[in-house]
């Protein structure tokens, strides 16, 4: 072989190797993908994130595993997966008031929502339950509204903090519906749901798969859900927007991907997703939950879509973060 003919090899293969992502889709994945959950296990998003890891990686013939990182609203863990290597192995499973409430409300957050990441799939959406005592007057959305309406400030609604989604979703019911409800912070949504619980304070917005037991065991009373339309798991339960026109405040629950995964590995990522979004067991799984999927089983949220819903929410959590005057140093 002449010198040549070595030489050329020897800087094709260094060409290779130093390109990122070079034959990787034929290789991906060789090695575990963890799957960041930014919030604590046992919750809603833990959940969700635990099947559709386990999934995925069937789809895409390789193993996952879940990695908890709380702390700072979901900031630390979303964080961790911004500054991680672009190679695919780590993965973002959150919710949207991390990924778009959290850059308004956090003076310096650590991320950019939209720069920092690249949408793999909306997986689904959780509608918050407005929630009362079985012993509060008001049994209705109308008479809620009405009472709040006859006694300004006197009405309170507990939220795990300031700047949490149960809290933002008050916020936009006083000024969509024209009332003022007073805002009793909590810190962590245990504490302020076992203070509902026990008749302490009235109201609160909870997520449907952490409240459905107390809803079916008449320890709380199911005023409305936050959705814009009702959900399947409470189809007797109104949604606020029958009563409040426009009024729709979802968690949503998504996969991205840090910016600069190679092309190739997205379009993996993206088509084990897609399967895994068919899968009906998976389905099964999530709905059981009182998680209402995205898109339906041969056409899921993906890619540009989803970044459209990210930069929707971005500016409209902006503008109810804003009026309501929470800030987060």
């Amino acid at each position: 072989m002449s010198r040549r003919t070595l030489c050329t090899g020897a800087l094709l293969t260094a060409g290779l190797t130093a390109m990122p992502g070079a034959f990787a889709q034929g290789n991906y994945p060789s090695r575990p993908i963890v799957m960041i959950v930014p919030q604590a296990a046992g919750g809603t998003n833990d959940i969700v994130g635990r099947v559709v890891s386990q999934k995925l990686a069937d789809k895409l013939g390789g193993s996952a595993v879940v990695d908890n990182r709380p702390g700072a609203g979901g900031n630390i863990g979303t964080q961790a997966v911004a500054r991680a290597p672009k190679d695919g192995y780590t993965l973002l499973m959150t919710i949207s008031s991390s990924q778009a409430i959290n850059p308004a409300l956090y003076k310096a957050p650590g991320f950019d929502p939209v720069a920092d990441f690249q949408p793999v799939s909306l997986v689904g959406a959780v509608p918050n339950v407005l929630l009362a005592h079985p012993s509060f007057s008001a049994r209705t959305v109308p008479e809620l509204l009405a009472l709040a309406k006859s006694r300004p400030g006197e009405l309170q609604y507990a939220s795990a903090g300031n700047g949490t989604l149960n809290h933002l979703l008050g916020e936009m019911l006083n000024q969509m519906a024209g009332v003022e409800l007073r805002h009793v912070p909590y810190k962590g949504v245990a504490p302020a749901l076992n203070d509902v619980l026990g008749g302490q304070l009235p109201l609160l917005f909870g997520s449907l798969p952490s409240t459905l037991s107390h809803i079916k065991a008449d320890r709380l009373r199911a005023l409305a859900v936050s959705s814009a339309q009702r959900s399947p798991v409470l189809p007797d339960v109104p949604a606020l927007g029958e009563f409040v026109p426009g009024y729709s405040g979802t968690l949503w629950i998504g996969l991205f991907a840090p910016a600069g995964v190679p092309r190739d590995v997205m379009e993996r990522l993206r088509d084990g997703m897609r399967q895994a979004m068919a899968d009906k067991e998976m389905r099964d799984k999530l709905e059981a939950q009182g998680v209402e999927l995205a898109g339906t089983p041969d056409k899921p949220v993906m890619g540009a879509e989803f970044a459209a819903i990210l930069k929707q929410d971005i500016a409209k959590w902006a503008r109810i973060v804003k009026a309501s005057g929470a800030t987060i140093n």
